[in-house]
């Protein structure tokens, strides 16, 4: 090969390189961006006194103040041994109350983070939704959740979604109704640990 072909061939090695280089560059970044963004997914587990688990993914960038007052809680073990308290066929189950009748919370509340009170939340009440419950005042959740059995978009802007269950839990959630309408006790959340 002749010095002036040897050039050209360098060349071309050389941009092809640079070109590789900076493609693996976006896709890293990419890669950072994506992992980023899993970062703020954090996950739970409730753990029934039966032993069955129900799965959440809770989302921090859409309600942001909910789930950290929630991984709060959790952390604490506020949950461990409370109840799903209510339970609405088609509608809702809901726990987090200490009195175990609905009037109960962690002495504090919380910003509601929902359209009706000034917040971006675009999470929608899907089947499998897990939200906030709260008084008539839009700053009175505390620790107080709801899991939609249902679409419910009537909830949205007005409460606080902040995660969802998947979609094997929710057969777990299934059956939580079940053992309500057949005359069994309150369900027991033996505890509720945040996932690594």
């Amino acid at each position: 090969m002749k010095k002036g072909q040897w050039q050209k061939a360098l060349l071309a090695l050389c941009t092809a390189g640079m070109i590789l280089a900076a493609g693996c560059s976006q896709e890293k970044q990419g890669n950072q961006e994506k992992d980023k963004g899993e970062d703020s997914m954090n996950k739970a587990t409730i753990t029934m006194e039966n032993g069955a688990k129900i799965h959440i993914q809770l989302d921090d960038e859409q309600a942001p103040i909910t789930v950290e007052n929630f991984v709060e809680l959790v952390q604490d073990g506020f949950y461990d041994g409370l109840t799903f308290h209510r339970i609405e066929p088609g509608f809702v189950i809901q726990g987090g109350d200490p009195q175990g009748n609905g009037t109960g919370g962690p002495g504090h509340t919380i910003k509601g983070e929902f359209k009706a009170n000034g917040v971006n939340n675009t999470i929608s009440h899907e089947r499998g939704v897990i939200s906030m419950a709260r008084a008539q005042d839009y700053d009175s959740a505390g620790s107080q959740f709801f899991i939609t059995l249902d679409d419910a978009a009537f909830l949205d802007g007005q409460y606080a979604a902040f995660g969802t269950v998947d979609e094997e839990s929710m057969e777990v959630v299934d059956a939580i109704v079940e053992q309500y309408l057949t005359g069994g006790k309150a369900p027991v959340m033996e505890s509720i640990v945040m996932d690594d």
